[in-house]
C-alpha cells in the first residue's frame, strides 16, 4: 500500500487552520430558544434539554419554553418521562413535538386492570384524565382533582371542613343499602374502602401533587376484571415516576390560601326578634339587651398553607422518585384544623436487558385533626341574639362564664347549685371551646411488583405483585365540666381504630402479532385479606367531689375485631385484526368469606367489540381524521361492600355492664348473638354500553359519546324482620332490582393555536335516570331510608324506596295553596280519599340525584401568561330545606319555652307557619326544593417566568406564580346555604368557603 507523505509546512498549515476554525465555531455559539409540546399542543413542563457532547442542560418552564447555548447545527436532545426522546438541530428558534411512550402514557397506553393497553385498542368506556397544573384550583385531596372533569362522574365534596373528602358516584348509584363508592386502585394496590375513624378521607394517603393520571373505568367490559368490587366503577390512580437516564430534577410547590365565609344563613337580629316577640304578645322584657350575630362569633377567616417537594431522575437502569408534602389547613368554623404530612418513594430498577423489571412504591401519611363540634352551626341559628357570648354574672361560672339558660342543680355540691338547662338552645361559642376533639392517623402502604419477560420467548411475561396497607388512628375527646352537654361531671372519651390489608396477585400475559392478527391473553389469580380491629367510644365523666367515675363506658365493652377475605381467578383475551376490528373478553370468579356456603362464589364475565372505522381503506384519504371508533360492550359485576363480616352466621358478642346477670352477689356479663342472614348473596349488576370515539385535526378536536343501561338485581336493603325470627327488628336481605340508564358526552378542543396564543376548552355532560324495578320487602314493595329524618319529628323518616320510583325519593304530603299561591299550613291533598290526613296521603316526590351533571374548563395561554376557569353544573337535584322546615313554628311556644327564646329567620316569619297543626308541617313537599346550580369551581391567573439564577450552563428556579379564586360564585334558585347536598337533606352543613390562593412552582 502506498503511503501519502505531507510536508511539515503543509502539516503546520492544516493544524493552524483547524485551530482557527475551532475558535471561530466556539465564538459563534448561538442562543437557542425552543418550545416543547405534545401532539395535542399542550406544553410539556420539566423536560430535560441537552446539547450532544456538552455538559449541563436546561429544563422547560411551565409554558414548555427553554433557552440553551449551543454550537450551530449541533444536536439537541429533549427527554421527559412518558415520552419518546426528541432530537433537533440547533437554531435560533426551534419547535419540538414529543410523542408519548411508556407504561403509563396518557394517549397511546392506558393503565387498566392487571396490565396496560393502547388507548386506540380500548373497547370499553374508559376515561383517562391527567391533572392540569394550570386549572386544578385549590386541591387538598385527590378527589378534588376529579370535580367536574369526567363525564358521568358526580363528585360532591363533603362540605367545607379541612381535609373533607367527597362522595363520588359513577353513573349513579347501584345499591340501596350497600356501598355506592367506586373501587380505588393506587399504583396497582386495591385500597380498602373503609375509611378509618379519625382519618379525614379514604384518599388522604396520597399527595395530589404526586398524581400523574386518573383512569376511570365505567363500563362493565372495563370493570368486570375487578369482579365483585366493581359495580360502582373503578378509579385507578397512577403516581409520577422517574425515567432511566434522567438527571436528578427537583420541583417545589407552595401556596398560601385565605378562606372566608361565602354565605351565611339569614337569621333575625336582636331588633327583628324583639318586634316578632311583641307581635306574638310575649313580654319583651324577657329578652336581653345585646345584639349578637352568632354566626359571626363561630365563623372566621382562615389562613392555610401547603408545601411539597420532589426529586426524580434515573440511573442507567433504575428510575426513581421521592416526594414529601405538608398541608396545614384551618377551617372557617373556629377551632377546626387539619395538619397532614405525606411522603412517597418509587424505585423501578430493571435487569437482564430489561427482561426483569421491578417496581417498588411506598407511601406514608400522618394526619392530625381538630374537629369542631358540628352542632355549633345549628345552635348559632337558634341562639337568642339578644344575649351576649359571655357574662360577668357569677351564677354563670358553672358554664364557664358563657351565657346559657340555667336551672337548679341537684349535684349535692354547695359550690355548684345551678346547671345548664338541656331543653334550651346552646351557646355555640361555648360548644366550640368546651369540646376538644383531636384525632391522629398514621397510614403506610406499599406495593412491590416484578415482571419477567421470558428469555427467548419475549412475547410471554410473568407478573406478580404483593401490596399492603396499614392504618392506625386514635381519637380523644375532652368535654369541659362547664359544658352544656356534660355539666359538672365533664367527660373524657376515646376511640381507636386499626386496619391492615394484604393483596397478592400473579398473572401470565402472552402477546404476539401473527401477520394481521394480534392476540393478548392474560390469566391470573389473587388473594386479598382485610383485617380491622378497634373500639367504640369509651370513657367517663368524673365527680369532682368524690373522684368517682360517672356514666362510665369501659374499653373492654366496646372492643371489636373482624376480617374478610377474597380469593379470585381472572383472565382476559384481546384480539385485534388489521388494527380495525377489536374483541375483548374477560372473566373473573370471586370467592368471599362474607357469604355462607353455597353463596360464596360469584362469576363475572364481560365481552366487547370495537370497530376502528378510521383505519378502513375507504377512509384513507380523509387526512384530517385521526380516529373514529365504534364500541359495544356487555358485562356483569358484583357488590359485597356494605355487608358486615360473618353476617351469615350468629356471632355472639358480650353485652355491656347494664346487661349483666346476677347470681348471688356476683354480676356476670351475658353473651348474645348478632342478627344474621345465611341466605345473603351478591348484588349483581349487568351493564350494556355503546359508544363512539372521534378525534380530528391532529387531535385538536376529540369527543366521546356513550349510552348505557345498568340493571342491578339482588339488591341489598334492611327490611323489617318477622318477630321472633332474628335478633333485631331489621335484617339485611336481597330484595329487589334497580335500573340506571343514561348518556354521556365529552369533548376536548383547541379552537385557537398560534405561536403566542392558545385557547383550549373541555366540556362533559352526563344524563342519568334510575328507577327501582322490584322490591320484595315482605308484604310491601317499599323500604325506608334510615339515614335521614324530617325536621322537628321524633325519628320521622323522610325518604323511602319504592318500585317504580327513583332511589331515595322524598316521601311527603302534597301541599295545598291558596288563590295567591301561598301554602296553607296543615292542609294537604287527601290522596287516599279516606277523609283523614295520615301516612296514606304521603307520596313520592323528587329525589336528591341530579338528572344532568356538566363540567366545563377553559384555558387561555398568551406568551408567559395563562388564564383559566372551571365551571360545573347539576340539574334536577332536589333537597329538603331543613333550616326553613325547622323554623316553621312561628308562634309563642315556638319562640319561647323553658324560660328561653329561640331565634327564627325572615323566610319562616314570612311563611307564617305555626307548627301547631295536627299533621306535621315539616314533611310537606313545600320544603322539597329544586337545588339545580351552576358553580364556578375556580378561576386562575398564572405567569411563567424563566430561570432566576444561572451557574455556568445550568439554569435554576424557572417556574410559575399563580393566583386562584376557589368557589367564587354559585348561580341557583335555592335559598339555602349551598345547593350541593349529597344525601338530599340540607341540615346545618359545614359551609364551603370562598378561597383565595397565591402559589408558586419551581423547577431546579
Amino acid at each position: 500500500m502506498k503511503h501519502v507523505k505531507f510536508s511539515n509546512t503543509l502539516r503546520i498549515a492544516a493544524l493552524t487552520g483547524g485551530l482557527f476554525l475551532s475558535a471561530s465555531a466556539f465564538a459563534q455559539q448561538v442562543v437557542v430558544k425552543g418550545h416543547v409540546k405534545d401532539a395535542t399542543g399542550e406544553p410539556i413542563i420539566g423536560a430535560t434539554v441537552r446539547v450532544a457532547g456538552a455538559g449541563g442542560g436546561a429544563i422547560t418552564d411551565a409554558n414548555g419554553n427553554f433557552t440553551i447555548s449551543a454550537n450551530p447545527k449541533s444536536t439537541i436532545t429533549i427527554s421527559f418521562i412518558g415520552y419518546e426522546p426528541a432530537t433537533v438541530t440547533a437554531g435560533q428558534n426551534v419547535d419540538v413535538v414529543m410523542k408519548e411512550a411508556g407504561a403509563t402514557q396518557l394517549k397511546d397506553m392506558v393503565v387498566i386492570g392487571y396490565g396496560k393497553a393502547k388507548k386506540a385498542d380500548l373497547t370499553g368506556s374508559v376515561t383517562v384524565m391527567k391533572p392540569d397544573e394550570l386549572t386544578k384550583g385549590v386541591t387538598n385531596n385527590a378527589s378534588d382533582l376529579l370535580v367536574g372533569k369526567v363525564a358521568g362522574v358526580d363528585v360532591q365534596t363533603d362540605g367545607g371542613s379541612p381535609g373533607a373528602g367527597a362522595q363520588i358516584r359513577i353513573r349513579g348509584g347501584a345499591s340501596l343499602s350497600a356501598s355506592n363508592d367506586p373501587l380505588y386502585v393506587i399504583d396497582g394496590l386495591v385500597i380498602d374502602n373503609n375509611t378509618a375513624t379519625g382519618m379525614s378521607n379514604i384518599l388522604a394517603n396520597i399527595n395530589p401533587s404526586d398524581i400523574e393520571t386518573f383512569t376511570v373505568l365505567k363500563s362493565a367490559s372495563a370493570t368486570a376484571i375487578y369482579g365483585s368490587r366493581a359495580s360502582n366503577g373503578v378509579v385507578i390512580i397512577t403516581t409520577k415516576k422517574g425515567s432511566s437516564g434522567q438527571r436528578p430534577t427537583f420541583s417545589y410547590n407552595g401556596d398560601v390560601t385565605v378562606s372566608t365565609v361565602r354565605k351565611k344563613y339569614d337569621t333575625l337580629n336582636a331588633s327583628e326578634l324583639k318586634d316578632l316577640v311583641a307581635s306574638k304578645g310575649i313580654d319583651t322584657n324577657l329578652l336581653g339587651d345585646a345584639d349578637t350575630d352568632w354566626q359571626d362569633e363561630i365563623l372566621r377567616t382562615a389562613v392555610s398553607t401547603s408545601h411539597s417537594v420532589s426529586m426524580q431522575g434515573g440511573l442507567k437502569n433504575m428510575p426513581y422518585r421521592v416526594s414529601a408534602g405538608y398541608n396545614a389547613a384551618n377551617g372557617i368554623l373556629r377551632t377546626s384544623w387539619m395538619h397532614r404530612f405525606n411522603s412517597s418513594v418509587n424505585v423501578a430498577p430493571s435487569f437482564l436487558d430489561k427482561h426483569l423489571n421491578f417496581n417498588f412504591t411506598a407511601k406514608y401519611m400522618y394526619e392530625k385533626d381538630r374537629y369542631a363540634d358540628p352542632g355549633a352551626i345549628g345552635a348559632a341559628l337558634s341562639m337568642d341574639p339578644t344575649r351576649p357570648v359571655r357574662t360577668d354574672d357569677p351564677d354563670y361560672s358553672v358554664v364557664g362564664g358563657y351565657y346559657q339558660t340555667l336551672q337548679g342543680a341537684s349535684f349535692n355540691d354547695p359550690n355548684w347549685t345551678k346547671t345548664s338547662y338541656s331543653q334550651t338552645p346552646q351557646n355555640p361559642v361555648a360548644m366550640l371551646n368546651n369540646k376538644h376533639c383531636v384525632a391522629n392517623a398514621n397510614d403506610i402502604s406499599g406495593n412491590a411488583e416484578v415482571d419477567y419477560k421470558i428469555h427467548g420467548f419475549e412475547d410471554l411475561h410473568i407478573h406478580a405483585s404483593l401490596g399492603a396497607q396499614y392504618t392506625a388512628t386514635s381519637q380523644t375527646t375532652d368535654v369541659a365540666r362547664t359544658s352544656y352537654s356534660d355539666n359538672y361531671y365533664g367527660r373524657q372519651e376515646f376511640m381507636d381504630y386499626y386496619k391492615y390489608n394484604i393483596v397478592g396477585n400473579a398473572y401470565a400475559q402472552y402477546m404476539h402479532q401473527f401477520g394481521d392478527h394480534h392476540v393478548d391473553i392474560m390469566a391470573g389469580a389473587e388473594q386479598s385479606h382485610y383485617h380491622r380491629t378497634g373500639t367504640g367510644t369509651y370513657g367517663k365523666g368524673t365527680n369532682p367531689l368524690t373522684g368517682e367515675a360517672y356514666n362510665e363506658k369501659l374499653r373492654s365493652e366496646t372492643e371489636w375485631a373482624t376480617h374478610n377475605s377474597l380469593v379470585s381467578y381472572f383472565g382476559r383475551f384481546n384480539y385485534n385484526l388489521l388494527d380495525r376490528y377489536l374483541l375483548t373478553a374477560t372473566f373473573r370468579a370471586d370467592g368471599s368469606s362474607r357469604f355462607a356456603k353455597g353463596h360464596k362464589w360469584g362469576y363475572f364475565p364481560s365481552a366487547a367489540l370495537a370497530w376502528r372505522m378510521s383505519e378502513e381503506p375507504f377512509m384513507a384519504n380523509i387526512h384530517w381524521l385521526n380516529d373514529l371508533k365504534l364500541r359495544f360492550d356487555w358485562g356483569k359485576t358484583g357488590q359485597q361492600n356494605g355487608i358486615d363480616d360473618f353476617y351469615y352466621a350468629p356471632v355472639y358478642v358480650r353485652g355491656d355492664q347494664f346487661s349483666q346477670y346476677t347470681f348471688g352477689d356476683t354480676y356476670y356479663y351475658t353473651m348474645r348473638p348478632n342478627k344474621y342472614n345465611g341466605k345473603l348473596t351478591w348484588e349483581k349488576t349487568e351493564t350494556w354500553n355503546v359508544g363512539v370515539d372521534f378525534s380530528a385535526l391532529n387531535n385538536r378536536v376529540g369527543f366521546s359519546i356513550d349510552g348505557y343501561i345498568r340493571n342491578t338485581r339482588d339488591l341489598l336493603a334492611n327490611v323489617t324482620a318477622t318477630a321472633g325470627t332474628t335478633f333485631g327488628d331489621q335484617l339485611l336481605q336481597n330484595i329487589g332490582s334497580l335500573r340506571n340508564y343514561g348518556l354521556e358526552f365529552s369533548i376536548d378542543a383547541k379552537p385557537i393555536v398560534t405561536k403566542d396564543f392558545t385557547w383550549g376548552v373541555t366540556y362533559n355532560v352526563g344524563w342519568n335516570k334510575n328507577k327501582i324495578t322490584e322490591l320484595k320487602a315482605g308484604a310491601q314493595d317499599w323500604v325506608w331510608v334510615n339515614s335521614t329524618e324530617a325536621a322537628r319529628g321524633t325519628s320521622t323518616r323522610l325518604q323511602r324506596n319504592k318500585v317504580g320510583e327513583p332511589i331515595n325519593s322524598f316521601f311527603v304530603y302534597q301541599q295545598v295553596y291558596d288563590d295567591n299561591g301561598k301554602p296553607i299550613e296543615g292542609l294537604y291533598v287527601d290522596r287516599d280519599h279516606n277523609g283523614v290526613i295520615d301516612d296514606g296521603d304521603r307520596y313520592y316526590y323528587k329525589s336528591p340525584a341530579p338528572d344532568v351533571i356538566m363540567g366545563l374548563t377553559s384555558k387561555f395561554l398568551y406568551k408567559n401568561w395563562d388564564l383559566s376557569f372551571s365551571l360545573r353544573a347539576s340539574l334536577g337535584n332536589y333537597v329538603y330545606y331543613y333550616n326553613l322546615a325547622n323554623k316553621a313554628k312561628v308562634c309563642d311556644s315556638g319562640l319561647y319555652s323553658h324560660g328561653a327564646f329561640e331565634n327564627s329567620n325572615p323566610e319562616a316569619v314570612a311563611l307564617g307557619f305555626t307548627g301547631l297543626t295536627t299533621a306535621m308541617n315539616s314533611i310537606s313537599d313545600y320544603f322539597i326544593r329544586n337545588a339545580s346550580f351552576l358553580k364556578c369551581s375556580n378561576i386562575t391567573l398564572g405567569y411563567t417566568f424563566p430561570a432566576l439564577m444561572k451557574c455556568g450552563s445550568h439554569e435554576y428556579f424557572a417556574g410559575r406564580v399563580y393566583f386562584t379564586v376557589q368557589n367564587p360564585f354559585i348561580i341557583t334558585k335555592y335559598k339555602g346555604l349551598d345547593p350541593e347536598v349529597a344525601n338530599g337533606v340540607d341540615r346545618d352543613p359545614y359551609p364551603r368557603p370562598v378561597s383565595f390562593q397565591l402559589g408558586v412552582h419551581f423547577d431546579f
